[in-house]
């Protein structure tokens, strides 16, 4: 299983991006899909996750919304009013489990730059 993430970028403070994450393979069934983020020289951290529930980050509640396209496997992170804090590398993983077996398996994308100028 393969993800590949993209609409990172360069933003002012203030502005707005929209990161999207495809997941394909062997899926036969996801569970959660959701986003990490690591800025550097810090610990990768949660900001955003889409299973049964929506749960946020505190940093980024009201700000930032995900959501999911179940036909096209494909998460979405609209980020708006994006400040420096946000300046991160961005990643996105799926829990799935494919067919035949009831394990549960985590893969991860390979990261997309978001840099916010102040």
């Amino acid at each position: 299983v393969q993800l590949q993430a993209s609409g990172g970028g360069l933003v002012q403070a203030g502005g707005s991006l929209r990161l999207s994450c495809a997941a394909s393979g062997p899926i036969y069934e996801i569970n959660t899909m959701g986003w990490y983020r690591q800025a550097p020289g810090k610990k990768r951290e949660s900001v955003a996750n889409i299973g049964d529930n929506i749960e946020y980050a505190d940093s980024v509640k009201g700000r930032f919304t995900i959501s999911r396209d179940n036909t096209k496997n494909v998460v979405y992170l609209e980020m708006n009013s994006l400040n420096p804090e946000d300046t991160a590398v961005y990643f996105c993983y799926v829990q799935y489990r494919v067919y035949g077996t009831r394990r549960w398996y985590d893969a991860w994308g390979q990261g997309t730059q978001v840099t916010v100028s102040s």
